[in-house]
């Protein structure tokens, strides 16, 4: 099997899963206990918190777990949301978001609160210009994703922290995507709230993280014990921690190293289809994309059925976001970048990992080439 679906979820690391098994056997006590098989698990969280904080250049105690990056992107919004009623009622996001977010916004919507979902330009980039253009007095929050889970685009987040720190507004960024693949520093960014999910970086599923900085004023997710510093009740999820943690640690390690085999193979993966196979669209931006996104177009073919038959052939593909698979409709990020409909129904979303190889880029570029023609053939008859 080639794995390359890499944005839908990663293989447990080894390591990781060294990590997580004591607290599954020999250390399972409750953290919050003071005997000592809980008060190993207290220590470990801690830890655990430390390590995720140093990839983003926060403190640990900015840190809050959750189950994952979609809880994350919910907690963002409606705390900033319920928070700074007093400011205002306007929210600013963008049309290619991640559901989390889209929804979480449609929500916020019905209960009063105004959005404004900007553009994006053909390779999926933010304008700034327009994002300051669309601040009032009432905005009360801008969320811009650092990168996109479709189609790899890196975001201007930057540029847009110090528009948004200018203008006294507070910036969330779903960094699930980017977390632990490309550098992050809150500080530096003017990033005041972040999401992040350790399955997309070798970690476990069902936990992930907010970033919350000192100062932002946020209420209780889960209102019950004091968990996570009276912020989100209930038992912690201790072996998922310790996995995030062990996976926060190998990424800072192992990134710069990462990214560049990645880009490597990207290239070469994307040269070859570019090359090799006629009336096909790259998107996403070409340069500043995720180190591990491939994402074509092939019009007039159905990107679900390029997924089933390369999986056929052994190859793990995507056709777009696995958080919207079943889904009929074409991609709203392909569509908001200026695809057509028979267009963005043809996507093929290719992601990979520092353990693929040069071989195995070769194997999915012959393999595409014969399943495109083949398709192709077919359609034209029909």
């Amino acid at each position: 099997m080639i794995y390359l679906d890499n944005a839908a979820t990663t293989r447990t690391h080894s390591e990781v899963v060294e990590a997580m098994l004591p607290y599954f056997t020999s250390k399972y006590g409750n953290p919050s206990s003071v005997y000592s098989s809980g008060s190993a698990g207290r220590k470990a969280i801690n830890e655990a918190r430390r390590s995720v904080a140093e990839v983003i250049g926060a403190k640990p105690e900015e840190i809050y777990f959750t189950s994952g990056g979609s809880e994350a992107d919910n907690w963002a919004l409606k705390a900033v949301a319920e928070g700074y009623l007093h400011k205002g009622r306007h929210i600013i996001t963008t049309k290619i978001e991640h559901h989390a977010i889209l929804r979480t916004c449609q929500y916020l919507e019905t209960q009063g609160f105004e959005v404004t979902y900007l553009d994006v330009d053909r390779e999926g980039m933010v304008d700034p210009k327009q994002l300051k253009e669309a601040m009032r007095q009432d905005t009360i929050l801008v969320s811009v994703m650092a990168a996109n889970n479709e189609i790899g685009t890196m975001e201007p987040i930057g540029e847009i922290g110090r528009i948004t720190r200018e203008r006294g507004v507070l910036f969330h960024t779903d960094a699930v995507q980017a977390f632990g693949h490309v550098p992050i520093c809150v500080e530096e960014l003017g990033i005041d709230l972040l999401s992040a999910s350790a399955h997309k970086l070798n970690g476990p599923k069902g936990v992930g993280m907010l970033y919350i900085r000192a100062g932002v004023k946020t209420g209780a997710l889960i209102h019950g014990g004091g968990q996570e510093r009276e912020k989100r009740a209930g038992t912690e999820n201790v072996p998922g921690i310790v996995g995030f943690g062990a996976a926060a640690r190998r990424a800072v390690e192992n990134m710069e190293r990462a990214a560049g085999r990645e880009r490597e193979l990207r290239d070469y993966l994307i040269r070859r289809i570019e090359k090799e196979i006629p009336d096909c669209r790259l998107n996403g931006h070409r340069e500043k994309r995720l180190p591990n996104n491939v994402n074509f177009s092939f019009p007039v073919l159905e990107g679900e059925s390029l997924v089933i038959m390369l999986d056929m052939k052994g190859i793990c593909a995507s056709s777009g976001s696995a958080c919207a698979s079943g889904a009929e409709d074409p991609s709203h990020v392909l569509l908001a970048i200026g695809l057509k409909q028979e267009e963005a129904k043809g996507s093929l979303r290719l992601t990979l990992s520092e353990e693929n190889t040069k071989e195995e880029m070769d194997y999915v570029a012959d393999t595409l080439k014969q399943i495109v023609t083949k398709l192709r053939k077919i359609s034209y008859i029909s």
